[in-house]
């Protein structure tokens, strides 16, 4: 499409804006409605954009928009109503296409859209367009606050994006050709922007206290004004720049000739005495030809040093893929007197405007107030600032915000987010590279402000360098960095400018670490590793043997004098014993367990007194079923108990097995769990060195190396000491024989202008000396210049071949190698298990196989070696709960014949689980029966009331009354905890009986804790008026929001009494309270408040009237009280909200605090009587509903 045939309707409207006449734009009527007009087709272009390619062709903000805007800048409508059309037209083209289009006419389209933008930014260079822009933003700044309307805030912002816009604009590569020094569109936009007085109004925007919205656009639109400058070269600017500058090009222009003589005398050297076409052939011996036969050289023998197979051959080409990263644009030396005004903007920036500025973008970016990706201008700002004040006197003052720990934290975190998102996100790995180069320009800026504070004349300077690199090298995080940099560098996607910044930054961390660590005998470093930990496997074999029935016998002849001294009170007892942990995350159940286990430890280990006072506490904490004996016991009782206990076959944990050594062939992550485990180390420099000798850190210094050329003298001094370092410091100069090394070693000799690099040649000749010094005596180092290589492999080079295999025997403990007659019966192990069907072939092969104990990954690994299966993959592990199974007829009918037999007894589902033939979990079996019809909803399969517990079985010999479980039906609660998680309401619970904690209550009573105890009992009361006036029940979590509630609800026997009433724990790590369950009916719950409630004389200092809830609902004063008001300031009330909704907690128990503290300053109302309690107040309870609904919207 031709664009400059503009489509009627668009060339109708913009033939309605005016016309120019010389100087003078002379507007239409309809000149306004023509702008709206305009702004309505751009929001309705199509994906080519043409509706903006019409107007850039037609030139429109050129002729009309700019002329419009310059002389009408008093109708204020109309100027709002054109910044809004410039702002639209002057946005990026990539904000308009998403990203650069991959196709040729999307592409065609773009770049376009960015000539378009070009010529925009050309026109803009006017001092009168600044000018007009300049002055409407100073008088709306003069505007205060209660002045500002609205729409002078958006023409503030519009402004301010129109300026960035066409800052973004990016320089035109065929138009601007000129050299350093020249004014490029860019320079007169700034001078028009410096002209205006724009810059100061900037600046203002940046200090003022009232303006800070505007901080991260202030920020944008001053990372474009810098885009193409150096902060080194401004700072230089004015001191003996131009001298400096001269210096620096005479320098170039020095080695350029040296290099042009150097060619020149080496073509006259080569000058044949007679003419070419007398040259001769020659025979190269040695050098083969396509054939068997010498290669015929037909030229002179001054061109024979450039012969090469190679010659009259097409270069292949490579494929885009692999090509180089793209460099960035470099910055370009501009006109004097624009740097001569950004140099000065910089000086009242750092001193006025840089550390608030700062601290308000990082506060906004920390707070996720920022657009995405918006901490990239932080990054830059922090690096070009801090270089320019580094500069230029360096002053630390200036720069205090970004220079400390957290600004280390905070790059670095940005810095490891890029790094991990370039492996991730692989078609954006080239953006992410970018970011990641900002991060790293910043982090090296970071360093160096340190390392210049260390020379500061002035000690408290000093002193905060050095509490800062303590730090830095304290943490493991910083120390790794580098090299996880080095190790995934990918040249395809960053290019050699990152490169050339992360051996600079290495180099100055290297150096910095060096002498922080010089000046110390010794340094502790914070360490983290991974420890692989095996799940415990330990054959049935291996497991400890519990004692024979005589061994206890004998222990129980030694124990019962020292029971009967306890009983009798002659020994005492612990008092720190504690039977249960209300933090864990192991369940209410597995506890009880586990105490009885520690009971039966504490017996066989001859420890009487605890295995006593476990028993008494293990009773208050679970007095339900009498499995630690009724609470009333006596002494012969109590014997009797821990005899069954000591005798009771009870269950116990199998070791975890033996840690292996990590092998770097296939993992099996089925077969380990990771934990990280932090510790303190001494550290060491060269053990940190050494892991900088590696591959990939080599490669990539060779090729920086490569361009050395064009590198700078401090780009090639740190990569040179960093390849000293490994070279000299650690002696493995054999790791820097590489063929790709020598070959850059071999041009950089024969380089006329090498004297310019007299530090790569020396290195060169270091390491070439070594080489031929070990090829004297080791032949095969030549084939070694082929490979890169390790640590090792420079070890066997150097020391002589298999010298790391004979110390094998001396390091750590190794795997067991397979003999030939454990192989071969392997082999017919697998043979004979491979076909049984329904059966794991590893797990027969390992019970079949001898001593020593073989692991399941073990026999993986042999059967892949020995070519008996292809990978592990081949026998995976069987995972509960996987495998989905239909149901029957057969089943089907089993089951509704199960819930026919059992559908009046208390518990429906236990007892058709138990019955049930087919092995099903909970919730498979509950979503069967709904399927079938059978229950209406889950409410119906609930266990109406947990059933006393009995007393030892008759089968199991004086064993206590723990339930015995087999391994199956451990699996089987092990998939039902699991269904049961997602079902939710599914929980057991048990009802409290009359009078259940009232001993333990009044023992805390006495002890001082009456108002948590009362606490609880209004919170007990209140839910179960809540419960009787709305019919529904919900768990109720128990929000304290006192401290001495809060530390009531640590308190061991507080939660030991918390369970007696039937409450319920955490039940997992995203519960954070107990919780009233939904089963405890109102009546239950009266009878547990009134079990707790205290009927004697209150202590000293409690407080009075507190045993009621604070409102009554009878008083008709106290209804007319608003919501805040009816609350108990002492007391506090759980918010009845359902267990599963987790988000929000934290800010409804922020607003109940709110409502409690504004009812303690309210008169405090009569208490009710017990007998007419009913529940709160409405108005509390709807204001909380209403809260929670707000936060769900």
């Amino acid at each position: 499409m031709d664009w400059y045939m503009m489509n009627c309707e668009l060339l109708a409207t913009c033939s309605a804006l005016g016309y120019l006449e010389g100087d003078v734009y002379h507007r239409e009527p309809d000149c306004l409605e023509s702008v709206k007009d305009l702004i309505r087709y751009l929001r309705h272009e199509d994906e080519t954009r043409d509706v903006r390619q019409q107007l850039g062709a037609a030139q429109i903000l050129q002729n009309d928009l700019l002329p419009i805007l310059v002389q009408y800048p008093q109708d204020k409508v109309l100027f709002d109503a054109v910044i809004r059309l410039m702002v639209n037209l002057t946005q990026p083209a990539l904000l308009c296409f998403g990203k650069v289009p991959p196709d040729a006419t999307s592409r065609h389209h773009f770049l376009q859209v960015l000539s378009y933008l070009q010529a925009y930014k050309e026109a803009f260079a006017s001092e009168k367009v600044f000018g007009v822009l300049s002055e409407k933003l100073y008088n709306l700044l003069q505007l205060d606050w209660e002045q500002r309307q609205e729409e002078d805030t958006l023409l503030i912002e519009r402004i301010l994006l129109l300026v960035r816009n066409v800052l973004h604009v990016p320089p035109d590569p065929m138009e601007e050709q000129g050299v350093d020094g020249d004014a490029s569109v860019h320079d007169r936009v700034l001078w028009a922007l410096h002209i205006s007085g724009m810059d100061d109004l900037l600046k203002f925007l940046a200090s003022a206290q009232v303006e800070q919205q505007w901080a991260l656009h202030v920020l944008e639109i001053i990372s474009l004004m810098f885009r193409d400058q150096s902060p080194e070269e401004l700072a230089a600017l004015g001191q003996g720049q131009a001298a400096a500058e001269h210096g620096e090009d005479t320098r170039e222009l020095e080695t350029l000739r040296q290099r042009e003589l150097a060619e020149k005398r080496a073509r006259a050297l080569q000058r044949p005495s007679r003419h070419s076409r007398f040259g001769g052939s020659y025979l190269l011996q040695g050098l083969k030809a396509i054939g068997d036969r010498d290669v015929v050289f037909h030229k002179g023998l001054h061109n024979l040093k450039s012969y090469s197979h190679d010659l009259g051959k097409e270069t292949r080409r490579v494929p885009r893929r692999r090509q180089a990263a793209p460099e960035a644009e470099h910055p370009r030396r501009s006109a004097r007197n624009v740097r001569l005004f950004l140099r000065r903007f910089c000086q009242d920036f750092l001193e006025g405007c840089y550390n608030r500025l700062m601290l308000l973008v990082k506060d906004q970016l920390v707070r996720e107030k920022a657009q995405q990706h918006d901490e990239t201008y932080y990054l830059w700002a922090t690096a070009f600032f801090m270089a320019f004040n580094r500069r230029r006197g360096f002053r630390p003052e200036l720069v205090s915000e970004t220079v400390g720990v957290r600004a280390f934290h905070f790059i670095e975190q940005n810095l490891t987010t890029y790094y991990e998102m370039a492996l991730m996100d692989k078609k954006e790995a080239v953006t992410w590279a970018r970011r990641m180069h900002l991060a790293l320009k910043a982090y090296q800026e970071l360093l160096r402000t340190v390392q210049e504070m260390d020379r500061s004349p002035e000690q408290a300077v000093r002193d905060s360098s050095q509490v800062i690199k303590s730090n830095i090298f304290y943490m493991m995080e910083y120390r790794e960095l580098f090299l996880a940099l080095f190790r995934k560098f990918d040249e395809t996607k960053q290019p050699r400018s990152f490169l050339r910044d992360l051996v600079e930054t290495a180099h100055l961390f290297l150096r910095m670490l060096e002498h922080f660590c010089r000046g110390r005998t010794s340094l502790v470093v914070q360490s983290k590793r991974v420890r692989r930990r095996k799940k415990p496997r330990t054959p049935a074999a291996l497991a400890p043997q519990p004692p024979s029935a005589a061994e206890l016998e004998e222990l129980w002849a030694g124990l019962a004098p020292q029971l009967q001294a306890c009983l009798q009170g002659e020994v005492p007892l612990p008092e720190d014993v504690v039977p249960f942990d209300a933090a864990s995350e192991t369940p209410v159940e597995e506890q009880r367990a586990e105490a009885l286990l520690r009971i039966q430890g504490c017996l066989q280990d001859t420890q009487a007194p605890q295995a006593l006072r476990l028993l008494r506490s293990a009773r208050d904490v679970w007095p339900e079923g009498d499995v630690f004996g009724p609470p009333d016991a006596e002494p012969p009782e109590e014997t009797r108990l821990l005899r069954e206990i000591l005798f009771a076959p009870l269950p116990r944990h199998v070791p975890p097995e033996a840690e292996e050594p990590e092998e770097e062939e296939e993992e099996d992550e089925e077969e380990e769990e990771g934990t990280v485990q932090v510790s303190e180390k001494e550290f060491n420099f060269l053990d940190y060195l050494k892991r900088f000798a590696c591959t990939p850190v080599v490669r990539a210094l060779v090729l920086l190396l490569r361009g050395y050329a064009r590198n700078s003298p401090r780009t090639n001094h740190c990569a040179a000491r960093l390849l000293h370092r490994l070279a000299r410091d650690l002696h493995m100069e054999a790791l820097l024989f590489q063929l790709s090394l020598f070959a850059l070693f071999h041009r950089l000799l024969s380089d006329p202008a090498a004297s310019a690099h007299q530090e790569l040649v020396a290195l060169a000749k270091f390491v070439l000396g070594k080489f031929f010094a070990l090829a004297a005596t080791n032949k095969k180092v030549f084939v070694e210049l082929l490979f890169w290589k390790s640590p090792a492999a420079v070890r066997e080079m150097t020391e002589g071949y298999g010298s790391l295999q004979g110390e094998e025997g001396t390091g750590r403990s190794r795997v067991p190698p397979w003999t030939p007659q454990e192989e071969q019966e392997l082999r017919d192990l697998y043979w004979k298990y491979k076909e049984v069907e329904g059966e794991d072939v590893i797990a027969a092969i390992l019970a079949h196989l001898p001593a020593p104990g073989r692991t399941r990954r073990q026999v993986v690994k042999q059967l892949v070696r020995l070519g008996l299966a292809s990978s592990a993959k081949d026998f995976p592990r069987e995972r509960k709960g996987t495998h989905l199974v239909l149901w029957t007829q057969e089943q089907e009918e089993e089951l509704v014949r199960l819930f026919e037999e059992f559908q009046g007894s208390e518990d429906i589902l236990g007892n058709i689980m138990k019955h049930l033939t087919a092995r099903r979990s909970r919730a498979r079996v509950v979503e069967k029966l709904l399927g079938l019809g059978l229950v209406s909803e889950r409410k119906e399969l609930y266990k109406k009331r947990r059933r006393k517990g009995r007393g030892p079985g008759p089968g199991v010999a004086g064993a206590p009354a723990v339930p015995a479980r087999d391994s199956s039906a451990e699996d089987r609660d092990s998939e039902e905890e699991e269904d049961e998680a997602e079902e939710g309401p599914m929980e057991e619970y048990w009802a409290p009986k009359e009078g259940a904690g009232q001993g333990l209550a009044h023992r805390l009573h006495q002890e001082g804790l009456v108002r948590p105890l009362r606490w609880l009992e209004n919170c007990l009361r209140r839910t179960a008026g809540d419960r009787e006036e709305d019919g529904v029940s919900h768990p109720v979590p128990l929000v304290p929001l006192s401290e001495e509630n809060e530390d009531a609800m640590e308190d061991r026997r507080f939660q030991a009494l918390l369970l007696q009433l039937g409450l319920r724990p955490p039940a997992s790590e995203q519960e954070s309270f107990w919780r009233i369950p939904a089963a405890l009916t109102p009546q239950q719950l009266r009878r547990a408040a009134a079990s707790i409630a205290h009927h004697g004389p209150d202590p000293p200092g409690s407080p009075q009237g507190l045993l009621e809830p604070p409102g009554c609902p009878q008083d008709p004063d106290l209804e007319q009280l608003p919501a805040g008001l009816g609350s108990d300031s002492e007391s506090e009330e759980p918010v009845p909200v359902p267990s599963l909704v987790q988000p929000g907690t934290k800010r409804r128990r922020e607003l109940d605090s709110e409502d409690e503290d504004d009812g303690s300053s309210g008169a405090e109302p009569a208490p009710c009587s017990q007998e007419d309690e009913e529940p709160q107040p409405q108005g509390r309870r709807k204001r909380i509903r209403r809260v929670e609904e707000e936060e769900e919207d």
